[in-house]
């Protein structure tokens, strides 16, 4: 067994094996990646994603060439805007209230288009145009929403099998069931590692460790530290091995700690969903995004979040919070017969979450009053309350028409009438059965806070220079001041790529192995 790498990257999620193959690309000819969880658990939390990669990009054209579920016919049958540098920076910056690093957002944002062309040409990665997920069917055009269109065969499972596969080919070793103890330094250097493995601690030299870890949404008691007591009852949605554990390796090498540690990505997610841990085989079916075309309400009764607010890869990542924030920390989402059809199959499917159908109002409010309902009667306004606004908003714009692929102002708000919490796009009345509700609760995803980097090589800076601590190096969830509150949806996997990308060449540099 060696105990001396070129470069250890610590996590074996998208972010850690982007770094591990941007050092060999970089000249490595030793890397390792030390995994805390067993190998049934590799890939960290991206395998738990739909594999949604947000990327600068001009057009249906410029992503063609790297996806690989579009004939010549249906290219000539889609519809898909530019989505530009200052479009990906203003939907961070908006979502995030301005409070992103506006230096770490412009390099991820970028290096995004480069960093998908590197993990489809270089990687493997198994890119497609994300028709179930981002694009919607209108007068035979399939029309894409929200700035976002790749995906990967197969979501996150695929994704991480790509990895796999890329990282036998070169020659990286993972050891799983490692867990990483402490870094090694020497004068203010990085100068390796030290892990568990088979129940005893082994020293580990490099002259570069790539944090890739994840985030502390794992762990109950850090939750509750940092975010609230009541994120205690949240449901883990992926890994349940991040634990923050990289964190705390950091800042005992003076590592300085930035961004958001009250803030995360969190979810609509299935109410019977497991509680500490994602399902390996129904991953991300558990999310349930489809709030847009239909309504949230409590079980009081109550709609509490404005459901056409912004496209939902805008909103997703910040409702789960208000489903947490609800009493027990659940809700039901409603839908009528019309809007049924456009819910997304891999997540609405018979066999993937408990359907409460009704043939009218009255009938599924006595079948959600067994699932935790607590007030039928003001239920049952909300919902007569909310069709009534609708119809007057109907009669005051009688020439607007639903189109879920934009913002399409059909509204609860109305001169005549308007709810104290409106739903600003996509309201049409819930008055045609059989009605369908679904309970829901909040899946957190990541968390948001972590440590400072350099934007140009994802160095680790030191808390008390501000300079990168020489050979430490971050990305993916552990990275911090990306985002605020709130993120664009397919962000994250972009960002671990781009950063991964820029470590692991750092660490090819100071190995001495740099290809020219």
């Amino acid at each position: 067994m060696s105990t001396h790498y070129d470069c250890i990257v610590v996590g074996s999620g998208h972010a850690g094996c982007s770094a591990a193959l941007a050092a060999v690309e970089g000249g490595c000819t030793s890397v390792l990646i030390v995994e805390k969880a067993p190998r049934d658990w590799v890939g960290g939390n991206g395998y738990f994603t739909a594999g949604a990669h947000r990327t600068v990009h001009g057009g249906l054209h410029d992503l063609l060439p790297i996806v690989r579920n579009v004939t010549p016919e249906q290219a000539s049958k889609i519809d898909m805007d530019p989505y530009t540098v200052e479009d990906f920076t203003g939907d961070i910056k908006r979502l995030g209230q301005d409070k992103p690093d506006a230096k770490l957002v412009k390099s991820m944002v970028e290096s995004s288009r480069e960093a998908v062309e590197w993990l489809a040409r270089i990687i493997g990665v198994p890119f497609i145009l994300s028709f179930h997920r981002q694009a919607y069917e209108v007068n035979g055009r399939q029309k894409f929403w929200g700035g976002m269109a790749l995906s990967t065969e197969d979501g996150g499972k695929g994704l991480i099998k790509a990895h796999t596969k890329a990282l036998e080919k070169a020659g990286v070793e993972i050891w799983f069931e490692s867990p990483a103890v402490r870094l090694r330094v020497e004068k203010g250097a990085i100068t390796g590692l030290v892990v568990q493995t088979d129940g005893k601690e082994l020293n580990l030299s490099s002259s570069s460790v790539v944090l890739a870890a994840g985030g502390y949404e794992s762990s109950s008691e850090l939750r509750a530290k940092y975010l609230g007591s009541e994120w205690e009852r949240a449901r883990v949605r992926g890994t349940p091995y991040n634990t923050g554990d990289g964190f705390a390796m950091a800042e005992a090498v003076g590592a300085k700690l930035v961004g958001d540690w009250a803030g995360c990505h969190s979810t609509c997610w299935d109410a019977n969903a497991p509680a500490n841990a994602g399902d390996r085989e129904l991953s991300n079916q558990f999310t349930k995004s489809g709030y847009p075309l239909g309504i949230m309400i409590n079980i009081y009764g109550q709609r509490f979040v404005d459901e056409g607010q912004d496209f939902r890869n805008f909103t997703y990542a910040k409702f789960g919070r208000q489903i947490l924030l609800q009493p027990e920390g659940c809700a039901f989402q409603i839908w009528g017969a019309d809007m049924i059809p456009f819910l997304r199959k891999e997540e609405y499917g018979d066999e993937i979450v408990e359907k409460i159908f009704a043939g009218n109002m009255e009938e599924l409010a006595d079948k959600l009053l067994e699932k935790g309902l607590k007030d039928k009667g003001c239920f049952l306004k909300t919902v007569n309350d909310y069709n009534a606004a609708i119809q007057n908003h109907r009669a005051e714009y009688p020439t607007l028409g639903w189109d879920p692929t934009v913002k399409d102002g059909l509204s609860t708000q109305s001169t005549t009438v308007a709810l104290e919490l409106p739903k600003s796009n996509w309201a049409l009345p819930i008055d045609q059965g059989p009605f369908l509700a679904v309970k829901v609760a909040c899946g957190i995803t990541f968390t948001f806070g972590g440590l400072a980097i350099d934007p140009e090589t994802a160095g680790v800076l030191s808390k008390e220079m501000d300079t990168p601590i020489k050979g430490l190096f971050c990305t993916g969830e552990m990275v911090g001041g990306l985002f605020h509150n709130n993120y664009p949806g397919g962000s994250g996997l972009t960002a671990g790529a781009v950063f991964g990308r820029k470590a692991g060449g750092q660490a090819a540099k100071l190995a001495g192995k740099s290809v020219k």
